[in-house]
């Protein structure tokens, strides 16, 4: 283009002469034929008088010549390009399987004995090429095939296919004993380098197939290499090895750096220090309900998806509800090491999602040819480069990402009063949200005399209940306090909070209400709590349950927009906070089509989102218009549902029945079939419901009798939010009526769609 810029910087004085000296001559042959030039056309300026034929020509003939030249020059240029693509394209080619020799780089190994640290990978700085090359290159037909069916075929490939499967067949027609250096004769020079020597004693090498016996659960078909790994009780020997062999064959061939560390394989592949890959195609931060929900959606849609889940908990994904309910109610001496409850309905289950043998270990992600899910436990994300699509852990390893979901939830709010109190009441204080906070909260429980519960809320409440009946059976004494005049004093109406009060001190719990924590000191090994109207409570043990601050540390680095009144990472309706970025669960601040922007924190939002957020990081483009709902239990007899804004500052208006003996979260449990209420609501369709023919009866007449009944919040005399009061399996009804938005003349008639008078 510059040698064009030249000639036409030469010619332009030409062309500008030419076109003047044509003017003028066809100016001249008007006047001397006495025509007015304005008659001659403008377009037949070529076409003048006598002497100015010539320059005309030679103008049209350079012009041509420089465009023809410029063409001439892109057309070389763009070949020339085209050439040199083709050329990397069968440099790639010739070394397909370099992804898997270089990702030793990342690889933290817990047992060396059975491995030389001796990995060299020659094109360190090439780590980035082979994900192109896996995306680029297809699968050839040997790959394509399911590899659930082990042969011995493609341990021995022809000449043919040397340079897509011999660096994965390498290793498995070496002699133990002789140093990897020696690469068998068809196989390609820098896909056999990676120096990795073969254990000096085969006998080692049946320590590979650690989770072969683990069945896939149902809900999903569990990644074929879980279970394709069987004992190889001789390496040099090529029968042994073909189901190995074949269970590793993708588009970019595996190299023989699994087979020597799989030694170090657990079956909890969460717990594993398997090394960190380079690169995930989706990349799910935060180990919570949201980020499991967002990996089973986007493994329904796209079923060969590559996800990994980076926590920075040491478990795999688990529900959080039974954490304060189910599990304090258990008989079993052992639930903090099982983790296994029975629901009200008298199922038993585990707390986690899935069991290990669902998920596939990190190190194995980029070469499972039917992908999986991994989870990395015990690294945390501090930095995000979105520019670059690409994540900092906190030991300095990155990973590239095409998708990534932030589910990052939230942390425990403390007073700062306990904050500032010292070391000594810190070692003293429960902030409650893990596995590992109950389970310290159990041995405290069984090891003090008095707890204190900071709080009146959803959580404080529920503690309060489960840690009272235990004090029944003990002397520990279950002291909560709180600002408010009831239990979930902001959230119910008075009449109702006062009614909860009563049912919390009935199952063992000293209450104090509207107390206000003025200080908090460590004195005679107690914990001294003093209130602002003086008065003093002196305890063991202090739970502070007084809210979740959303965690959003990664909004500076990945320059996210934080809501300044609702917390959390500001997303659009489909959940996308920038481009290749979702947010989910209850560190998202999403618009509401009824009710306005808003920041949920509870489970069946964080499953309703994350699976939102799963499909649209597939491409589903869907918008968030879901109303979430949450139920919290007081014990197995009293539970309530809610949906929409339930604050008490609002207008409220209740419908109340008399409770019969299935009106309980234990009988609920018992019809849906799950512990998990919002499992079941959240699949269930609204339908046009039969109001009951049984008359209603005035509040007025059941005399604080609240045994089941509909509470209905007003803003602008529009229903914005319903608690149902005992009474289960009506939620999709609430959440038509509170979508319609419509004003409602007598809320007695609205309630008898939720049959509440029926025995």
């Amino acid at each position: 283009m510059l040698k064009c810029k030249t000639v036409w910087r030469k010619l332009a004085p030409l062309a500008r002469a030419s076109s003047t000296a044509c003017r003028q001559n066809v100016r001249r042959a008007g006047l001397n034929n006495v025509r007015s030039p304005a008659l001659v056309p403008v377009s037949h300026m070529s076409t003048g008088g006598a002497g100015g034929g010539g320059e005309n020509k030679l103008y049209v003939l350079l012009v041509g010549a420089a465009c023809v030249g410029g063409a001439a020059y892109a057309y070389q240029t763009v070949k020339g390009d085209s050439q040199r693509y083709q050329d990397r394209l069968a440099e790639i080619a010739s070394r397909p399987n370099k992804s898997a020799t270089e990702q030793p780089t990342t690889y933290i190994q817990s047992e060396a004995p059975a491995v030389q640290s001796t990995e060299t990978v020659e094109v360190p700085e090439q780590g980035s090429e082979p994900q192109a090359t896996e995306k680029k290159e297809p699968p050839s037909a040997e790959e394509a095939g399911p590899p659930a069916t082990a042969t011995e075929e493609p341990v021995v490939p022809s000449p043919s296919e040397t340079t897509q499967l011999s660096p994965a067949a390498e290793p498995v027609v070496e002699a133990p004993e002789e140093p990897a250096e020696q690469p068998a004769a068809p196989v390609v020079e820098d896909a056999a380098e990676p120096v990795i020597e073969a254990p000096e004693e085969p006998a080692e090498q049946p320590a590979a197939p650690v989770v072969e016996d683990e069945p896939a659960p149902p809900s999903e078909p569990l990644p074929t290499e879980l279970t394709e790994q069987p004992p190889a009780p001789a390496v040099e020997t090529v029968e042994s090895e073909s189901p190995t062999t074949t269970a590793a064959e993708t588009p970019a061939a595996e190299t023989p750096e699994p087979q020597s560390t799989v030694v170090t394989e657990t079956a909890d592949p969460g717990l594993s220090l398997a090394k960190v890959p380079s690169h995930a195609p989706y990349l799910l931060i935060g180990g919570g309900t949201a980020s499991f929900a967002a990996a089973r959606s986007i493994r329904a849609r796209d079923p060969g998806a590559k996800v990994l889940i980076v926590t920075d908990e040491p478990d795999l994904p688990y529900m959080r509800p039974p954490l304060s309910k189910e599990l304090w109610f258990s008989d079993d001496p052992s639930v903090t090491d099982t983790l296994r409850f029975k629901q009200w309905n008298g199922k038993e289950r585990s707390i986690y999602f899935q069991p290990p043998s669902f998920y596939i270990s990190p190190e194995d992600l980029a070469s499972t040819e039917n992908g999986g899910v991994a989870v990395l436990t015990g690294r945390k994300v501090l930095h995000m480069d979105v520019r670059g699509n690409k994540v900092q852990l906190d030991d300095d390893t990155e990973i590239s990402y095409d998708k990534c979901l932030i589910a990052t939830g939230g942390e425990p709010r403390n007073l700062q009063v306990i904050e500032r109190a010292g070391e000594e009441v810190m070692k003293r204080t429960t902030l409650f949200r893990k596995i590992e906070d109950f389970k310290a909260l159990d041995k405290v429980s069984r090891n003090v005399k008095s707890i204190t519960i900071i709080g009146g809320g959803f959580l404080g409440s529920e503690l309060a209940c489960a840690l009272g009946r235990r004090s029944n059976e003990s002397d520990l004494e279950v002291v909560q306090m709180f600002p408010e005049k009831g239990n979930m004093g902001k959230v119910l109406p008075e009449y109702l909070s006062n009614w909860t009060t009563e049912k919390v001190k009935k199952e063992g719990v000293k209450v104090i209400t509207e107390a206000l924590v003025k200080s908090v000191t460590y004195k005679d090994d107690k914990v001294e709590i003093q209130l602002k109207d003086g008065r003093v409570v002196n305890t063991d043990h202090i739970v502070a349950a007084v809210g979740l601050e959303p965690s959003v540390d990664l909004a500076k680095s990945a320059g996210l927009e934080v809501d300044s009144d609702f917390g959390g990472y500001r997303v659009n309706a489909e959940l996308q906070a920038r481009s290749n970025i979702w947010v989910a669960g209850d560190a998202a601040c999403f618009y509401d089509i009824r009710l306005g922007r808003r920041r949920v924190e509870h489970h069946d939002h964080a499953v309703v989102s994350g699976r939102l957020a799963g499909e649209n990081m597939t491409g589903a483009s869907k918008p968030y218009w879901h109303q979430s709902m949450f139920w919290s239990d007081l014990g197995p007899d009293v539970g309530y549902e809610a949906i929409g804004i339930v604050d008490s500052s609002l207008p409220t208006v209740g419908v109340f029945a008399k409770a019969t003996a299935k009106d309980t979260p234990k009988a609920a449990t018992e019809k849906s079939g799950t512990g998990i209420r919002s499992e079941s609501e959240t699949e269930a369709v609204a339908v046009s419901p039969v109001a009951s023919s049984t008359p209603s009866p005035s509040p007025m007449q059941q005399q604080d009798e609240y045994g089941k009944g509909v509470i209905f919040y007003l803003r602008d005399k529009v229903v914005v939010g319903i608690i149902l009061w005992n009474v289960f399996n009506r939620m999709p009804i609430a959440r038509k009526i509170i979508k319609d938005g419509e004003e409602h003349a007598d809320l007695n008639e609205v309630a008898k769609l939720f049959n509440i008078h029926e025995d």
